[in-house]
């Protein structure tokens, strides 16, 4: 009886752990854009050095995510997030001290990028897959992906409010404390691929038998490429978005709304997205996704730009803004296993941190050419569309591979 609870039950110390991991890491780097009007004001830089900072944030976040995943597939979970905790504390303070743009870009871009991609959701689902039985990984995806959208609608409202009280210097050292109990929240996550039952039971190969199979599997491949429009969205978004609500004449107030709002949405369009994820087709699902997105943006520039416009804009992208995840690493799982989750799915969101380095950085710098966003956010419709039509062919079904050999 206790052998079958044990397979069965979700083990809630390590969800609750690596949920409010989650939480932090995500939630304080959806903030960033609250303090770009700040630093540039007391800086004297243009738009494109902060946007060239958080573009390197994104890069890095992409570049150490399959590494990091590997890390912790083969030497466990816990020595990468507590790595996480120091770095992401170390670019936070960094970055409010910087009296360069150099200092801004190495502690608001590299240090704060490796630290996300080390406590990244990737780096969480995994231990998560490697510890829940295969029938509820999209469901504790989707509740894990909840708890960064919590962290994204908690960590808005907060940065503004003590950028408001403290000033953005102070606020940024406050938030490098907070990522100090990173490793703590951590401990429950210990483990890798070979202390992990379901990991040991799964077709045996070593790290480059693995990366071959995925980069020869036509589905993987089309995975990667759609998962590039995702980050392409929402790092502008986050970025971008305040300023831009400044831009055309909002009090800036409805963009900490908006943000707020993406990130309430976004719990429940996570949650729902785990257990639908787990019910339907997830490439389906993945490329209805990517088409509303591609209808949510175009709305919002083709129609009068108000407070309420930016009030639906935010919920329905909110809905949008992370179901992409649960169903995304669900099908890595289901293409290849957990033996090497962390790696595959770090894989496939390295492309993600392209799009996002190239949301960033280009929103910048086409502003700065054109004095505008919108050729930012015409180029979000347009891969909205093609990220749907490349959802749609993937096949969600496990790698071919060979019988094992029986010796008679």
């Amino acid at each position: 009886m206790s052998a079958a609870k044990s397979k069965t039950n979700v083990p809630l110390l390590l969800l609750t752990g690596g949920c409010l991991i989650a939480l932090m890491t995500f939630g304080a780097r959806s903030s960033m854009g609250f303090f770009q009007l700040p630093i540039l004001e007391a800086r004297g830089w243009d738009r494109t050095t902060f946007a060239l900072a958080m573009a390197i944030q994104n890069l890095l976040w992409g570049i150490g995510q399959p590494f990091f995943g590997l890390i912790a597939d083969k030497f466990g979970t816990w020595r990468v997030l507590a790595f996480s905790g120091l770095s992401y504390a170390l670019g936070l303070f960094l970055m409010s001290v910087s009296a360069t743009p150099l200092y801004l870009h190495i502690g608001g871009g590299v240090l704060v990028g490796l630290g996300i991609a080390s406590g990244s959701f990737t780096i969480v689902m995994s231990s998560f897959a490697r510890n829940v039985p295969v029938e509820k990984h999209t469901f504790v995806f989707g509740i894990s992906t909840a708890a960064g959208s919590a962290g994204m609608a908690i960590f808005s409202p907060l940065s503004v409010a003590m950028i408001s009280a403290l000033g953005w210097q102070d606020t940024l050292v406050w938030l490098a404390l907070a990522m100090m109990f990173i490793p703590l929240l951590g401990i429950p996550l210990a483990g890798n691929a070979a202390t992990s039952e379901i990991s040991r039971n799964e077709f045996e190969q070593s790290v480059l038998e693995a990366l071959k199979e995925a980069l020869g599997h036509k589905s993987y491949l089309m995975l990667v490429a759609g998962f590039f429009v995702c980050g392409f969205h929402l790092a502008f978004i986050t970025a971008h978005f305040p300023a831009y609500i400044s831009d055309i004449g909002i009090d800036m107030k409805w963009a900490g709304v908006a943000l707020l709002l993406i990130g309430v949405f976004n719990v429940a369009g996570s949650l729902g997205s785990g257990m639908i994820s787990q019910r339907y087709s997830k490439p389906g699902f993945l490329t209805w996704i990517y088409l509303a997105r591609a209808a949510a943006i175009a709305a919002f520039v083709l129609l009068p730009q108000t407070p309420a416009s930016v009030v639906i804009f935010a919920s329905v992208m909110g809905v949008l803004w992370l179901s992409t995840v649960p169903p995304t690493n669900g099908l890595v799982a289901v293409m290849f296993g957990t033996r090497y989750l962390g790696m595959l799915g770090g894989i496939v969101f390295f492309t993600h941190q392209i799009g996002s380095f190239l949301g960033v950085w280009l929103g910048g710098y086409l502003y700065d050419i054109y004095g505008s966003y919108n050729p930012v956010w015409w180029l979000g419709v347009a891969l909205g569309i093609f990220a749907a039509v490349v959802h749609w062919p993937i096949k969600e079904k496990p790698v071919d591979r060979p019988l094992p050999e029986i010796i008679s």
